[in-house]
Formats: C-alpha cells, sequence, structure tokens
C-alpha cells in the first residue's frame, strides 16, 4: 500500500468515526424521548456501534460505546439511578456502554473468520445483550435496595425487585434493541459493504 493510499485510508476512518460518533451522539438523544413511555430510554445506538465494529474494528467499537456511555450520563437518561447512586450509575453505564462495543467488535472479528454475513449477526446480538446484561448486574450490584423501595414507594405494581428489573426496566428495552438490530440486519449489511467499496 503505497504512503497515498494509507493517507486516504487514515482520513476515510476519521471521516466515518466522526459521523458514526455524531449518530451515537443523536440517536442517544433521540432515545431519551422514549423515556417518557418506558421506565428506561430504548437504546437507538447499536446500530453505528455495529456498524463501526464490522468497518474498523474492536477500536472503534469501543471508542463508540464509549462515547454512548458519556452521552447517557450527559443527557438526563440515568438521572433515576443518579439519584440512587452516582458512583454505581457511572460505574454500570460506562461499563455497560464500553463493554457492548467492546465486545460486539471482538464477536465480529472472531465470527468474521468462518462466515462475514454472520459475523454482522454475532455484532448485532452480542451488543443489546452485553449493554442489557451489565445493566441487570449493576441493579443488583448498586440499587438493589433503592429498586425496592421504588417499587413499593410509586406503588408500581410489581411483585418484587427482580421482576421490576427484568420485566420494568431491561425486559421490554432488551426485545426492542435486540428486534430493531435483527429488522434493520439487512441495511446495517448494505451500509457496511458499500463503505468497504470506497
Amino acid at each position: 500500500m503505497s504512503t497515498q493510499e494509507k493517507r486516504r485510508e487514515q482520513i476515510q476512518t476519521v471521516t466515518v468515526g466522526a459521523v458514526l460518533t455524531a449518530l451515537v451522539v443523536i440517536l442517544q438523544i433521540l432515545a431519551n424521548v422514549t423515556g417518557a413511555l418506558l421506565p428506561t430510554p430504548i437504546t437507538l445506538v447499536l446500530i453505528p456501534i455495529v456498524i463501526g465494529a464490522a468497518l474498523y474494528g474492536v477500536k472503534m467499537s469501543t471508542w463508540l460505546g464509549f462515547i454512548f456511555g458519556v452521552v447517557v450520563l450527559l443527557s438526563g437518561a440515568a438521572n433515576l439511578f443518579l439519584s440512587f447512586s452516582v458512583i454505581g450509575t457511572i460505574v454500570t453505564v460506562m461499563v455497560k456502554c464500553t463493554a457492548c462495543g467492546l465486545l460486539s467488535g471482538i464477536a465480529y472479528s472472531a465470527v468474521k473468520r468462518f462466515n462475514e454475513k454472520l459475523s454482522i449477526w454475532a455484532a448485532a446480538v452480542v451488543c443489546p445483550l452485553v449493554n442489557t446484561g451489565i445493566f441487570i448486574l449493576g441493579c443488583y450490584v448498586f440499587f438493589l435496595e433503592d429498586l425496592a423501595k421504588y417499587n413499593t414507594q410509586n406503588s408500581l405494581g410489581f411483585e418484587n425487585t427482580t421482576a421490576l428489573i427484568f420485566i420494568g426496566f431491561a425486559g421490554v428495552n432488551f426485545l426492542i434493541e435486540l428486534g430493531t438490530n435483527i429488522i434493520l440486519n439487512p441495511a446495517i449489511n448494505l451500509v457496511i459493504k458499500n463503505l468497504k467499496k470506497k
């Protein structure tokens, strides 16, 4: 590869990376609208993270996951949990968001050796799975008592805190996020193919 080609590739990486970063910011801010309808906003940023993983690998997807976490904290999407524990919220949000980027990038790279189309599916499934899984873990580690009080004080009608976490906070969101990634997978695949040609 010539110096000119390397430079062109670097410019493309920075440009596409900047666009994906902007998409993460915009989509997460838009996702806060769903917070008015559901206990926790639906995460819409998982698609650019998957695209970043497929185009530029683990470093890009991890970066996009990290930005996702920063925007969640700054946009007010985690305000309920910040009222319970600031440290617990920061740790949970930053770990879950960064990890979903990191692990979707690893999943893509690992499966790509065998099948490229399947690798995009793998990244698309791993991303919401990790995001939701670490959120649930964070709820048990940092917020269990606060969520129990929140459930009782607000008469939410959940039988116990586990039901609140799995059904109230995580269940519907996870299914919508996973479903969105699966339904839009052909479109994600097309975007990745077109960008790889350039």
